[in-house]
């Protein structure tokens, strides 16, 4: 019998680099989305080297129209999606390019539910399968100075959570991962002010990606994974937005934003 094949986006760095590695261990064979053609080479190499699993490079810019049908079409064929491409943007809106803004949009959002649709279709018609959306505690309440972010992740969670509902008893596992800080190189991408974090807050992207293949395994509507989280998590869900709002904001100011 041949692998259970599992797609993941954003796989050529941080927690999608390990959904990639860690899924390769679990037994399934790899299909590596990113745009980054030289390092999902180095990490297919490493993975086929290692696990014994095929690793397939699929490098595609999911803001392209173009390239995102493509792997729409590959998405209907796998077992298992892994929508964790994304980016963030650091600062007041009003300063930030309107272009990188729409992009992160496009990518956050846009694509995530164009390769979900296509999995999903395909799954449900099986019988089987499953989808684990990356999301973020950043969407569980508003975000000054990173309200574009938040606001994506936002709609990913509740999106998500839509259709687990949806999808019960048709054999397709939907979960959304929120996961907070993390070690990877997204903050330095997103121009998050060093030493604004505090160190007890992060991650590190092993356990965030265990926690996700888990969750979606056991077929979990959302997963926040560790304990800090989890406690941030219910705060922000009970908490009145206007003190959640100002409260983020003056953190941000205090970093220098």
């Amino acid at each position: 019998m041949s692998n259970p094949v599992a797609l993941i986006t954003g796989a050529s760095v941080g927690i999608g680099e390990q959904f990639a590695r860690q899924l390769s261990e679990r037994g399934h064979d790899v299909v590596l989305v990113a745009r980054d053609t030289a390092r999902l080479e180095a990490l297919a190499k490493e993975i086929e080297g290692r696990n014994g699993a095929h690793a397939e490079v699929l490098a595609a810019d999911l803001t392209d129209p173009e390239q995102l049908a493509a792997v729409e079409a590959r998405a209907r064929e796998v077992d298992l999606l892994v929508n964790n491409a994304g980016f963030g943007t650091f600062g007041p809106f009003h300063t930030l390019d309107l272009d990188t803004e729409i992009r992160e949009i496009n990518l956050n959002v846009i694509a995530l539910v164009r390769l979900t649709h296509a999995a999903a279709a395909a799954m449900v018609e099986r019988g089987r399968g499953g989808i684990l959306n990356v999301s973020s505690l950043a969407g569980f309440q508003p975000g000054p100075s990173n309200g574009t972010y938040s606001a994506t992740k936002a709609f990913v969670t509740s999106f998500t959570e839509a259709v687990h509902e949806e999808l019960r008893g048709t054999g397709v596992s939907v979960t959304a991962l929120c996961p907070s800080f993390t070690h990877t190189e997204f903050q330095s991408r997103a121009n998050v002010p060093a030493g604004s974090v505090p160190g007890f807050m992060w991650q590190e992207a092993p356990e965030v990606a265990r926690a996700g293949l888990d969750g979606v395994a056991k077929n979990k509507a959302i997963v926040i994974p560790g304990t800090t989280n989890k406690v941030m998590g219910t705060l922000s869900a009970i908490t009145p937005h206007v003190i959640t709002r100002r409260l983020s904001g003056a953190i941000l100011k205090r970093a220098g934003t």
